[in-house]
């Protein structure tokens, strides 16, 4: 075989070799094409023209439920606790609260600090959690290296040495939280519980602004009529919403921003018209002192009424945990401009119309649509639908994007994600949880079928996340934004005291619906719990019994048994040493592969991965073994490539390495080879380039012969040739030249994919509480979770699974 080094060469075998079948037929579950670019890119700095547009798409996008609020607020507040009377001293009140909520939460916390605590311009929960898992060492993630903090993505700003003080602050809350595990699995229950409220949101959220849109038609038809239409006219709609998620927002997406941007100006146009009309000294209940008088008047009814003013910010938290989609400008823009005063001029309407209005003529609870002229109430109610529609689309599909979050740093089972859109970043479909979500979502419906009892799990769910956001955000302030610990304690304590405020109104609700998020939120922690203890005792176990290297020397370059044409590819959790998998393969079975991949698929603390850091190349054991271990590293945004380009990109890294690499490898017994092996950040150079040709099956010089496929013809048969194409200037010498020819004919073989199947089982001896989560719990996730993503479209007949029991 001749094979050329000249700059931009193409190396390819002449070898014969057939390829194997795993270049079949592909599942098309992950055919979308890979749209990452690197770190994720934040438009802030981009043209006002395109922040503009991104502040009118975060619209459709972000303030769905937010916008939808002025449905239900009122009719929840004044359900049963307290009653307006001629003085309007509670009406004035309650706008009071209102107006000063929306200005400290939403527009204060969120808006002018929250959304500065990116992550690499993502936000949420997680993206919190990783910020503080980055800057102290208080992750669980059980593989961490210390190659992954030089990622671009993994940025730490340290204190200036000019500030020794502070700097001293900050060590002695990072010490902390690295020396006292105790802390960190608070600050991880702390970081789930705010992720189980999310999801217990997505299902909650729906609920209540569609029923509360749909209860529209309670004036428009007699009592008897509308409460037999509300419910089922609710749950259709709701069934549709959940239907359509596997087509993707981007198919209607255009629509949304619209849809609120039409709902918005509706009310507060209508808001301006009641405040004019009726009542146009009603912005005198802006003032604090109207709070004072509320709580005097009403006291304890009063502070119970608080659960429904709380609704007024559902949806704030989105403008944080949707910021990967926009830029923190774009949001700010469209809430300081658009959203927020238009909120204050419904909710200032509803107040004036309410002035006015002590005895309202029906015997229905207050509302929204009551404020509303009756000339225009059909066409409001239909945008009502619309935008509660949407506004339920938005937490649904931040649902499922939460659960991927989980998914890849271990905390929640592996399940199907559909990516819906190759073009527009996030955009997934998760199947299972749709379903799940839909199904909850109309128990709630049909169980409560009032917005009162709604609201309060609603108002419970909200609160909830609000409270562990501000946890998390003083912890940020002191680790990672370097500021004094004074004013974290303030920022904890000024908001901290106002949320704990709203929670205890809202917990005081469990019998009256506040329950329903408590239970579910339990429910998936304990989920959670289960998934991620079982996989740090997997893990763990892994750890214990990986195989030494001295044991691999000892079986010689051939391994003590016969090397076959191709690449193998051992999937393995570790990295670094031997799994004990292989072991277990080479002493059952009497052949390998002439190329050997310990391949090593994790997540790292960061949303994003740049391509050309995203593997980690070394050697295991000497050169002529040709042994290799891949750590290919993913955030918990990235997409995961489809598996031809995966293998693909596999490939050309090693190739990489193999041209790069300079080390010699002792041979012999030698304590070094017990250490880490070391491994390389690949930045490949090397394209791939793989086509199939027809040869004419002539009878050559060589006695040997090959078996060939039914399926082919005896005149023609194909090959797939691999060529690798060098980069200019570049220069290889003889050793290097047969390695990667090795590689090129291990590639044109074909590759097989040798996945473990564990069976965990809890020690001998064991209590019974243990024995129930892995034996039971455990087991049954596993068996239900989805093997590792790259995995699922492999051809079956590629793979080879390996059965082991792990007695953890």
């Amino acid at each position: 075989m001749d094979i050329e080094g000249r700059a931009g060469a193409l190396f390819s075998p002449t070898t014969k070799i057939r390829d194997k079948p795993s270049s079949g037929k592909r599942s098309p579950n992950f055919s979308v094409p890979d749209t990452e670019a690197g770190v994720h890119d934040n438009p802030t700095n981009k043209s006002w023209r395109m922040v503009l547009t991104l502040a009118y798409q975060s619209l459709g996008v972000v303030y769905g439920d937010l916008a939808t609020s002025p449905l239900y607020v009122y009719k929840n507040t004044f359900a049963e606790d307290i009653q307006h009377s001629e003085s309007n001293e509670e009406i004035f009140g309650v706008l009071s609260f209102i107006f000063w909520t929306l200005t400290l939460i939403p527009l204060l916390k969120y808006v002018f600090i929250v959304l500065r605590a990116d992550d690499n311009g993502e936000g949420g929960t997680f993206a919190l959690y990783s910020l503080l898992c980055r800057h102290a060492r208080v992750g669980l993630l059980p593989s961490g290296q210390l190659a992954d903090e030089e990622l671009l993505g993994y940025k730490k700003s340290d204190c200036g040495a000019d500030d020794a003080g502070r700097r001293g602050v900050v060590c002695i809350v990072r010490r902390e939280l690295e020396r006292r595990q105790v802390l960190q699995r608070i600050l991880l229950v702390l970081a789930l519980i705010g992720t189980c409220m999310v999801i217990g949101d997505g299902i909650l959220t729906p609920a209540i602004s569609v029923f509360s849109a749909v209860s529209g038609l309670e004036l428009s038809m007699s009592k008897e009529q509308h409460k037999y239409v509300e419910v089922p006219v609710a749950c259709i709609v709701l069934i549709c919403l959940f239907a359509l998620q596997h087509y993707g927002t981007h198919r209607v997406g255009f629509l949304f921003a619209p849809i609120v941007v039409t709902w918005l100006l509706c009310i507060s146009i209508i808001g301006v018209y009641n405040i004019i009309h009726w009542n146009p000294h009603v912005y005198q209940a802006l003032s604090p002192y109207y709070m004072y008088k509320f709580l005097r008047k009403t006291q304890r009814s009063g502070w119970m009424s608080l659960g429904g003013i709380l609704l007024c910010i559902t949806g704030s938290e989105a403008m944080f945990a949707d910021l990967g989609h926009f830029s923190q400008l774009s949001i700010k823009i469209a809430f300081s401009f658009l959203v927020y005063p238009s909120l204050i001029l419904a909710y200032m309407g509803q107040a004036a119309y309410l002035s006015k209005h002590h005895i309202i003529e029906s015997d229905y609870r207050i509302g929204f649509y009551v404020s509303v002229p009756e000339k225009i109430r059909w066409p409001v109610l239909a945008i009502a639908i619309l935008a509660a529609v949407v506004g339920s689309q938005a937490i649904i599909t931040g649902t499922f994007s939460i659960i991927k979050q989980c998914s890849s740093l271990g905390c929640f089972p592996k399940v199907k994600i559909i990516h819906t859109s190759s073009k527009v970043h996030g955009q997934i479909y998760i199947p299972e949880i749709n379903w799940t979500l839909m199904v909850l979502c109309l128990a709630v419906t049909i169980g409560f079928r009032d917005t009162k009892r709604m609201g309060n799990a609603s108002g419970l769910a909200v609160i909830t996340v609000m409270l562990v956001t501000t946890c998390l955000m003083s912890l940020v302030i002191v680790l990672c934004w370097h500021k004094s610990i004074i004013l974290a304690v303030c920022f904890i304590l000024f908001f901290g005291t106002i949320e704990a405020l709203y929670f205890s109104a809202s917990l005081i609700k469990f019998l009256e619906g506040a329950w329903v998020p408590i239970v579910l939120s339990l429910i998936f922690m304990a989920i959670m719990c289960i998934w991620h203890y079982g996989t740090i005792k997997k893990y763990e176990f892994d750890v214990q019994n990986k195989v030494s290297i001295n044991w691999l020397l000892q079986l010689g370059p051939n391994l003590g048994i016969v090397r076959v044409k191709g690449i193998g590819l051992i999937h393995t959790d570790l990295v670094s040493g031997i799994p004990a998998i292989f072991s277990h393969f080479v002493t059952n079975l009497p052949a390998f592969h002439q190329v050997l991949v310990f391949l090593c698929i994790k997540s790292v603390p960061v949303p994003y991965v740049r391509p050309e850091e995203r593997f980690l190349v070394g050697r295991v054991g000497p050169k002529e073994y040709r042994m290799y271990r891949c750590i290919v590293r993913y955030g918990y945004r990235d997409f995961h490539k489809d598996d031809i380009e995966f293998e693909k990109d596999l490939v050309c890294s090693i190739a990489e390495f193999i041209r790069n690499d300079h080390s010699t490898t002792p041979k012999g017994n030698t304590p070094e080879l017990e250490k880490e092996e070391k491994m390389s950040v690949v930045r490949s150079g090397i394209r791939f380039q793989e086509e199939d040709e027809n040869v004419d099956d002539k009878p050559g010089p060589s006695s040997s012969r090959e078996i060939q496929s039914p399926l082919i013809g005896p005149e023609k048969k194909k090959k797939k040739k691999v060529r690798f194409v060098l980069p200019e200037s570049s220069k290889i010498d003889a050793a290097t030249r047969e390695e990667m020819r090795e590689l090129m004919e291990a590639r044109e073989a074909g590759m097989a994919f040798i996945l473990g199947h564990s069976y965990v089982k809890s020690k001998s001896g064991s209590g019974l509480f243990r024995r129930f989560i892995i034996n039971f719990a455990y087991d049954f996730l596993r068996r239900n979770s989805r093997g590792p993503s790259y995995a699922v479209s492999i051809p079956h007949v590629s793979t080879l699974e390996v059965g082991m029991v792990y007695h953890v």
